[in-house]
C-alpha cells in the first residue's frame, strides 16, 4: 500500500523557468504499512481510523514488530492525507480491535483540517480558504467549547491561519446567536421538538443540533460563573 499524497517538504520545491514546480521524487512506503493494513483493515486500509494514543505499544504487544520499522510506518501513516482527512473529519479514536475509545482533541482536529486544506490548496485554482473557514466553524461547535475557548485551544503563528479562524468564530457567534434564540423560543413554547420544527420550517435534526449547541453554552457559563 502506498501513500496516496506524500507529506509536504518543510519548504516549497523552486519553481521552474516556465512557473511549473519540479516533481518530487517518488518515495515508496514502508512495508510494514502493508502488512499492518492486512492485520487491521479497519486502522491502516483506504479508509483509515483515527488511532488510539499509545498505538505503538499496543502494536509492540501484539506483532512484536521491529521498533524502527513501526515507528516509520506508524509515521508514514498519521502523516498521510487520508489518514489527516480522518482526524479532520472528528471521528473518536480506535484501539487494535476498532472500538473507540476516546474524542480526538480539538487542536487536533483543526490542526489536520489546516494541513489537508493547505494540501489541497496546492493543487487548486480556487480560493478554498471559504470552504475551511465553514469547517473550522463546525468543529468548534462540535468539539462543545466556547468561541474563546476553542481560540485558545487550537491558536497559532501563522498569520494567515488565524485570520480563516476568526472569520470561522465570528461565523459561529452568528449561529450560537440563533442557536440561544431558538432555545428560548422552544423553551416558551412548550411544544416537543418535531412540532416546534414544523412551526418553524426547519428540519428536526437542525433544531435538535441548535439545542444541544445552546444548552451546551449555557453549561459552560454556569460551570464559568461558578468557578
Amino acid at each position: 500500500m502506498t501513500d496516496e499524497i506524500e507529506t509536504p517538504p518543510a519548504t516549497e520545491p523552486p519553481a521552474t523557468e516556465t512557473g511549473a514546480r519540479k516533481p518530487r521524487p517518488a518515495r515508496t512506503a514502508p512495508p510494514l504499512l502493508a502488512e499492518l493494513a492486512q492485520w487491521y483493515p479497519r486502522l491502516f486500509g483506504e479508509r483509515p481510523l483515527p488511532l488510539k494514543r499509545g498505538i505503538f505499544q499496543d502494536l509492540m504487544a501484539a506483532r512484536a514488530p521491529d521498533k524502527d520499522a513501526l515507528k516509520q510506518a506508524l509515521a508514514w501513516h498519521t502523516r498521510s492525507t487520508r489518514y489527516l482527512v480522518a482526524v479532520a473529519g472528528g471521528q473518536p479514536r480506535h484501539d487494535l480491535d476498532g472500538n473507540s475509545v476516546e474524542a480526538v482533541a480539538p487542536e487536533h482536529v483543526y490542526q489536520a483540517l489546516c494541513e489537508v486544506f493547505r494540501r489541497r490548496q496546492r493543487r487548486s485554482q480556487e480560493d478554498l480558504a471559504p470552504q475551511l473557514r465553514q469547517r473550522i466553524a463546525r468543529a468548534c461547535e462540535a468539539s462543545g467549547l466556547t468561541r474563546e475557548a476553542y481560540a485558545e485551544r487550537v491558536r497559532g503563528h501563522n498569520v494567515q491561519a488565524n485570520e480563516v479562524l476568526d472569520a470561522a468564530l465570528a461565523e459561529v457567534a452568528e449561529h450560537d446567536a440563533r442557536a440561544e434564540a431558538l432555545l428560548r423560543a422552544f423553551e416558551a413554547s412548550g411544544a416537543e421538538v418535531a412540532d416546534f420544527a414544523a412551526m418553524y420550517g426547519l428540519a428536526v435534526p437542525v433544531v435538535q443540533r441548535a439545542l444541544t449547541r445552546a444548552r451546551q453554552l449555557q453549561r459552560l457559563g454556569t460551570d464559568t460563573a461558578a468557578a
